[in-house]
């Protein structure tokens, strides 16, 4: 049977760490520390926690050795990626050039059409949620673009028809009509009368 002895402030500590802890399974553990000081057998710490008296020995061993670090959780590494890292440049290379230059019908990328290509030109059986993160990590922002239709003003278009109509009336002239061109005066006619026809008299006198 492991005892443990814990001075008083240790004990303190131990009992404060144990209502403060939050994770369920590193409260139990040291709930286990703190009822073999206390000089409970391990078979009742077993049964009040619903654990085997082998697991009370582990944990209590795992105090001896590293005290409270020994009882904390760890969090086991995660999955490696099923995207390689040596296919960043390619993946942001299809992203920059979008799926018209690998031969798709496409006007841009989804994390989805990305886990797609993926799997048929490299292999990769892969999630849209793990392209997504692994886009992210190699700074890779994958967007769909959008498009604006624009509708036109009815006012400007009924102001437009209007002009047209116009225009086929007058023949294609806007504004006032134009003025005919006159021919150039011959050496020593009179002006006057050229233009109107009203000229003053050639003696000076008048009709």
């Amino acid at each position: 049977m492991i005892r443990i002895r814990l001075p008083e402030d240790e004990a303190q500590q131990l009992q404060q760490a144990f209502r403060q802890a939050s994770d369920p399974k590193f409260r139990d553990r040291l709930q286990i520390v703190r009822l073999a000081s206390q000089d409970r057998p391990h078979a009742q710490i077993a049964h009040d926690l619903a654990i085997t008296p082998r697991t009370v020995q582990r944990w209590l061993n795992a105090y001896l050795d590293q005290g409270w670090e020994g009882l904390r959780p760890r969090k086991a590494p995660g999955a490696p990626s099923k995207i390689p890292a040596t296919l960043a440049e390619e993946v942001r290379r299809w992203v920059i050039e979008g799926p018209a230059q690998q031969g798709l019908d496409r006007a841009g990328w989804t994390h989805e059409e990305l886990a797609d290509h993926l799997r048929k030109t490299q292999g990769i059986q892969t999630s849209r949620s793990a392209v997504q993160r692994y886009c992210a990590k190699i700074g890779i922002r994958v967007y769909r673009p959008t498009y604006r239709y624009l509708r036109g003003d009815p006012q400007k278009q009924a102001q437009a028809k209007q002009e047209i109509g116009e225009l086929k009336k007058s023949g294609g002239r806007r504004g006032s009509p134009a003025q005919p061109r006159r021919s150039p005066l011959p050496d020593g006619a009179d002006a006057g009368r050229h233009a109107g026809g009203q000229g003053a008299p050639a003696n000076g006198r008048d009709a």
